[in-house]
């Protein structure tokens, strides 16, 4: 039998019986991303009060926000890969290692990439186009947002050693309080000393009146204190991850490992947020008003990614698992499950993004032109939903079982041979507007997604994994 034909023979199918093993992982980060989601929308929909220049502010400058935090993400992805498979193959001595590596690296990449954020808020703006009247506010919301960003590292990489374990609860937790205090603290930052009705009766509220500065600090000592109760959480798990001071010490092989996953994810996570800044560049160039629908509508459109973020966690959980385990079968039956699911949920969500858009738009601001356009791009994007469950789920298998060079490779071509080269064309030759650099952007989506699923069925993913493990 050749080899095409024995991966064929092997394919899995979607296994009710692993929706038990799936939930528990999925719905605390379903929670979450929901909080933080609405925590998202409250954050814009207050600025967006301010003016279309204070929501253009801070547009400008998120997907570099993005790109710093993607770093994190990746040297994430890579310590929950090996942790997750030593937890399958019950190796706790390994995942304690692993764990002490991780403290190592979150101190050495919260500085450098804090440092490098706030030096680089002085020139992003005019480097990505934005209008003179909103570079000197899109400079201080990025320069306050990554003063703390060694609080952000601990964030993202303790709660990925603490979900490689199966605990989805503590990192759920620590958000739940981070958002609580974003919004307590929005409210009290960005506005002025103000009279309030409540039930009849008119209360001074006191407000700093910082606007978008006070946006950002808010965001920024809510990173504070997460990242002070992760760490926490972290310290006082029982799972094999609580750092220990003999595992700090740097381990050539372990190290080498978790970067050997994660290098090729930070490349891909790179690639796509430089495609996004210049994406975001050229949107620019059509003007504060398209800047700012287009931000808005990003910003809307993350609430329909909820389903997708938490069952690849739990994907990418379970795969390490399972790989761990030395259980192809299961893996297969796994993978399947979780495809199905993501894309039937996401199916969903994009059908109530086609229908509801001009509410959502209304939901963060008042401008009528910001609304209008911003309906017809969540129209637009809302097709691409199931393509982009399909990515999501493939992204979390894939990084649990650490095949993350062609995943790179994918995105490198999609983002950039379709978005970017099909958008320049559209607003630099053409002279389109947001509505077809929208359709750009659906078209690599749908392209990844397809790259992606093309990988999957080949097999070639999971090629010698469980005849290592068994060596192992």
């Amino acid at each position: 039998m050749g080899e095409k034909t024995l991966l064929q023979s092997k394919r899995s199918k979607f296994d009710k019986s692993m929706i038990p093993i799936i939930m528990p992982l999925a719905w605390p980060t379903i929670l979450e991303q929901a909080l933080q989601t609405i925590v998202q929308f409250i954050d814009s929909a207050m600025v967006g009060r301010i003016s279309a220049n204070a929501s253009a502010a801070v547009g400008l400058t998120q997907t570099v926000t993005w790109l710093l935090n993607g770093l994190f993400f990746a040297a994430g992805v890579g310590f929950l890969a090996v942790i997750s498979r030593a937890v399958g193959a019950e190796d706790r001595n390994r995942s304690e290692k692993a764990a002490g590596q991780a403290v190592l690296v979150t101190a050495i990449m919260g500085i450098v990439i804090g440092a490098v954020g706030v030096g680089l808020s002085f020139v992003l703006p005019e480097w990505l186009g934005g209008a003179p009247e909103i570079q000197k506010d899109a400079t201080t919301y990025f320069m306050i947002v990554n003063i703390p960003m060694i609080f952000r590292s601990a964030i993202i990489l303790f709660g990925s050693l603490l979900r490689a374990t199966g605990d989805m609860r503590h990192p759920m937790i620590v958000n739940v309080w981070m958002n609580g205090i974003n919004v307590v603290l929005n409210f009290l930052l960005i506005y002025p000393t103000r009279e309030v009705s409540v039930f009849g009766m008119n209360l001074n509220i006191f407000g700093a009146g910082m606007g978008v500065a006070g946006a950002a600090t808010a965001t920024a000592i809510a990173y504070v204190i997460g990242g002070i109760m992760m760490t926490v959480y972290l310290m006082k798990s029982d799972r094999g991850v609580a750092p220990k001071w003999k595992n700090m010490k740097p381990d050539k092989e372990i190290l080498g490992r978790c970067f050997q996953i994660s290098l090729p994810n930070a490349a891909e996570r790179t690639v796509v947020s430089l495609g996004s800044t210049a994406f975001i560049a050229m949107v620019a160039d059509l003007g504060t008003v398209c800047l700012a629908a287009h931000s808005i509508a990003i910003t809307a459109e993350s609430a329909f990614y909820i389903p997708g973020y938490a069952f690849q966690a739990s994907a990418t959980t379970l795969a390490g698992m399972s790989l761990g385990e030395g259980d192809e079968d299961k893996l297969g039956r796994l993978s399947e499950t979780i495809m199905g699911i993501t894309v039937l949920c996401m199916f969903i969500s994009g059908l109530l993004l086609f229908i509801f858009p001009n509410v959502l738009m209304s939901f963060f601001t008042h401008d009528p032109q910001v609304i209008e356009q911003g309906t017809v791009a969540l129209r637009i994007v809302s097709v691409s939903e199931p393509f982009f469950a399909i990515t999501l789920s493939l992204q979390g298998i894939f990084n649990g079982v650490g095949d993350t060079k062609m995943p790179f490779v994918i995105s490198l071509c999609s983002m950039w041979g379709i978005r970017i080269l099909f958008t320049f064309i559209c607003v630099k030759v053409l002279g389109l507007g947001l509505a077809a650099v929208w359709m750009c952007m659906i078209a690599d989506v749908i392209t990844r997604s397809l790259g992606m699923y093309t990988r999957y069925r080949s097999g070639k993913w999971k090629k010698g994994l469980f005849e290592e493990q068994t060596a192992c």
